[in-house]
Order: structure tokens, then C-alpha cells, then sequence
């Protein structure tokens, strides 16, 4: 497809009633009784807590693509964008036209719904979905696997989110989306499987190149079998892994939003239009690894004391959920020499006093949205809730 008709179609079909950051199943429960006719939605379990989590399918291909979404709770990016695409798919256009005839796609939208509820990253038992692959001991692994068995895909998308310290390799570019052929053996064998999965993730990145370019990354590719995707990649599907990262001011990420919806739509399309073999896998070895080299702030040549000589402070955000929103609560992480690290937003406090509000002097792990800038209060909240 053309960038510039995907562009139209998401902005045309973005689901509005999905924003910011907090979404959780009370969001997404009234959009599957009105998926319409094309669409086949199943309860498939139950969480911890006891909601429902659920599994939609449609399209009628031999082309069989299984996604999930949410498999941690605060991580909800992608949950938009995904019902953004299912938007596209439920009217007459020539994506939905090749993908429904094409392909048959599953997708679990919540599979965490205790851990959306609550913003966070494990479930109701504070167990980490993703590395229960083994074990399997919660139920909602148990509905993954369930689904994964019965359905036997051909492609899995393992659906996430990233924190905001990532840049696209050791640039000062965030990575605004990264992915990851998960590897299938402890020797990470670049197997004909993984190559297929790497050939679908080079052809999004050539299309996110031309809206974000030099903000791709790729994840490390160490093996942990308990990880549900190395699990997927080793029973031979190929199997992708989606962050949805950060991209300027986009603390809401709304505009990554639609970037995750060009990379569902350009790998879906891809797969849908074309035999893969894994020929074209090699410039997936181009994408640059992601590196933990940003913050959210830094404010840079700071004197701690009349004394001292001049340091960086870095201030990373935590995000709290309060009453039904989240907010961005600043902590100071690092006051040392950040020359090798990048802020979303740097400030020069060119040499100025910067204290605690109470006027003590700054330490790593200070929570507050003020210090005091030369004894004048200096907000670090900077972000708009």
C-alpha cells in the first residue's frame, strides 16, 4: 500500500474513544459488541480477578496471523492502534479487501485485563505474563497457549510497549518503534524461520524510514525460553516482537500510535501480498540496537552547592495512575556527568544553584515537580497531563 493512503485511512478510522495511556477493559468491551458481522469475538478466559479476556477473528485467507496485545497491563499503545486497524477493516478499501480475502487474523486486544486495570506491568498474582511461557501457571497464559494450540498461525505479533530511555542505537534519537525476531535456540541460529520473521520487520522499517527516519530500533536477541516469543519462534512461527516506544513530546503517545497502525498495516499487507521465504531478511542487521541512553530530562551544568563543581542532572518520569489517569510524577535518577546521554528535553542551568524545594541539597531518587533554580521554584512536571 501507499504511506500516503495508510496515513489517511488511520487518521480517518482512529477510534476516539481510546486516548492517552490508561485503557483498560471497561474501554474496549463496548468496541467488540460493535465490531460488526465480519468480526467473530470469543471469550476465551478469564483473568486472575476474574475478567473476561477475549479473542477477535476475522478475514477468511489461508494466511494465518495471531496477535496479542496488553500482555503487560501499562503497556497499551498498541491496543489502540489495533482497534484503529480493525476500524480500517471494517469498511470497503484496498487493505481490507486483500487482507480479508488473504488472510485470517486473531487477535486477544487485553490479554492482561487485572494488570490494565491497576496500570501495571504484571498480573493480579504479580506474575510477568511474559516470562510464564513454561510454566504456564496463570490463566492468562493459559488462554494464550489455548488459542496459539487451536489456531496454529503462521505469524505471531507479540504486541508491547517500551520505556522512554531508549534511543535507536547510540544516537539522540528515541526509538519511537522497535522490534525483535525473537531467537529460537540458546546459539540465537539465524534459522529460516527467524529470517521470514525478519524479512516482514525489514519491509516496515523501509516504511517507517520515510516518517521516522533514524528512530528504529532492534531489541537484543538473547534466548529465554520462558519468554512467550522465543517460545513461539522455537515451535517454528515466525514470530515478531512490536514496541511502541517514544517519539517527541509524546508522553500521550498518540503519535506512536499511528506509527505501531503503519507498521500493523505494512506487515499485514506485506504478508497478505507475498510469499515469504525469508530471502530479503538481511538488512534487518542494519536496524541499530536499542541502547538506554536517554532521559527525560536533563539539566545540565548544575552546581548541587556553592562548592561543588558543576554536574547533569537526570530526571526520568513515573507514571501513577490517579483517579483514572495517569500522571508523570519526576524522579531525579543520576547527578553526575551525562555527557554520553541524551534528554527528551535538556536545560542548561548555566552554573545555577539547583537545591530541593526545601532548599537541602539534591540527591538520586528526590520525587517532587519543583527544586529550586538559585532559590526560585523551577518546575520539572513538564509534561501535559
Amino acid at each position: 500500500m501507499q504511506l500516503e493512503e495508510s496515513i489517511k485511512l488511520l487518521k480517518s478510522h482512529k477510534e476516539k474513544s481510546l486516548f492517552h495511556r490508561y485503557i483498560n477493559a471497561d474501554h474496549i468491551q463496548p468496541l467488540l459488541k460493535n465490531l460488526g458481522a465480519i468480526f467473530t469475538v470469543n471469550q476465551i478466559g478469564n483473568s486472575v480477578n476474574a475478567e473476561s479476556i477475549f479473542s477477535i477473528t476475522v478475514g477468511h485467507g489461508s494466511k494465518k496471523i495471531f496477535m496479542w496485545s496488553q500482555m503487560h497491563g501499562n503497556e497499551s499503545t498498541t491496543t489502540k492502534a489495533l482497534f484503529d486497524v480493525l476500524n480500517i477493516l471494517k469498511e470497503e478499501n484496498e487493505f481490507s479487501k486483500t487482507m480479508l480475502e488473504q488472510c485470517t487474523i486473531t487477535i486477544i486486544p487485553m490479554l492482561n485485563p487485572d494488570g490494565a486495570r491497576f496500570y501495571t506491568r504484571l498480573n493480579a498474582n504479580e506474575v510477568d505474563l511474559n516470562r510464564d511461557a513454561q510454566n504456564q501457571s496463570q490463566p492468562e497464559i493459559k488462554a494464550l497457549f489455548n488459542v496459539f494450540n487451536a489456531f496454529e498461525p503462521d505469524f505471531c505479533f507479540n504486541l508491547h510497549g517500551q520505556r522512554t530511555i531508549f534511543s535507536a542505537g547510540k544516537s539522540n534519537k528515541p526509538a519511537a518503534v522497535s522490534f525483535l525476531a525473537p531467537a529460537q535456540d540458546v546459539e540465537t541460529t539465524v534459522t529460516t524461520n527467524r529470517r521470514r520473521a525478519m524479512e516482514v520487520i525489514v519491509a516496515m522499517n523501509n516504511l517507517l524510514q520515510k516518517v521516522i527516519p533514524n528512530q528504529v530500533g532492534i531489541y537484543d536477541d538473547s534466548f529465554n525460553l520462558n519468554c512467550v516469543g522465543d517460545t513461539f519462534q522455537s515451535k517454528n512461527v515466525p514470530t515478531i516482537l512490536f514496541e511502541a516506544g517514544h517519539y517527541d513530546n509524546d508522553y500521550t503517545r498518540e503519535q506512536v500510535r499511528e506509527y505501531i497502525g503503519l507498521a500493523l498495516m505494512q506487515s499485514l499487507y506485506y504478508i497478505a501480498s507475498t510469499t515469504i521465504s525469508g530471502e530479503f531478511f538481511k538488512p534487518y542487521f542494519d536496524i541499530p540496537m536499542n541502547e538506554k541512553l536517554c532521559f527525560d530530562i536533563i539539566i545540565r551544568n548544575v552546581k548541587i552547592d556553592n562548592d561543588s563543581e558543576t554536574k547533569d542532572i537526570a530526571i526520568q518520569y513515573q507514571e501513577i495512575l490517579v483517579e483514572g489517569k495517569i500522571h508523570f510524577r519526576p524522579i531525579i535518577d543520576s547527578i553526575r556527568n551525562l555527557s554520553e546521554y541524551f534528554g527528551h528535553l535538556e536545560i542548561d542551568a548555566k552554573c545555577a544553584l539547583v537545591q530541593c524545594e526545601n532548599g537541602e541539597p539534591l540527591f538520586e531518587g528526590y520525587e517532587n515537580d519543583f527544586v529550586l533554580k538559585n532559590n526560585e521554584l523551577f518546575a520539572l512536571n513538564l509534561v501535559n497531563n
